[in-house]
């Protein structure tokens, strides 16, 4: 892990925690967080009151650099259709990385699997972030059911994305073929 001697104790051990709960799961222990980032355990726990907390916050500090890879920006031209195709295009291109191992976001709700744990909640904001962007581009493209055809966006992303991080599927145009028959489906231009 890269780390510099000027970033803060706090910057070091999101940025650990960031890179350990993404490849090893939120199982790592305490010792072996704060040994990686060169952070005492106290200093840890004087900059939060647990390791749920460190994970809690490294989600949330990595929300939006994700989004801002996956989504078209503000100003970016483009269709509702081709700007939900923007998404999936770059889903699958983050998929060829080697250290890909899928959404953060789905692994920690997936592996935590207690909805009301401060990474959860940072999790599910994060997904709902998505399907309300799918939403509003699915309406401004005059689908039929906006909110279904958000929610089977999801059902494509969060199945690709967990695919592809097992190492299971080469995505390879998939998703977006995948997503082009739902639009048309859907009615969105």
């Amino acid at each position: 892990m890269a780390t510099t001697d000027k970033a803060s104790p706090r910057d070091r051990l999101l940025d650990a925690a960031a890179e350990h709960f993404y490849r090893d799961g939120v199982s790592i222990g305490v010792e072996a967080l704060c040994r990686s980032a060169g952070v005492s355990k106290r200093s840890m726990y004087q900059l939060f009151d647990s390791k749920d907390e460190v994970l809690a916050a490294s989600l949330e500090r990595r929300a939006p650099g994700y989004a801002a890879r996956l989504m078209p920006g503000p100003d970016d031209a483009g269709t509702p259709r081709e700007r939900i195709l923007y998404v999936f295009e770059q889903a699958e291109q983050a998929s060829t990385e080697p250290a890909y191992m899928g959404c953060p976001f789905l692994a920690a709700l997936v592996e935590l699997k207690d909805p009301e744990h401060p990474a959860s909640v940072v999790a599910r904001a994060a997904k709902e972030t998505l399907q309300d962007a799918f939403r509003a581009q699915a309406e401004l493209g005059g689908a039929r059911d906006p909110a279904l055809l958000a929610r089977q966006l999801m059902l494509v992303f969060d199945g690709a994305s967990a695919r592809a991080g097992a190492k299971l599927e080469t995505l390879d145009g998939l998703t977006v073929e995948t997503v082009r028959t739902l639009l048309d489906a859907a009615g969105v231009a």
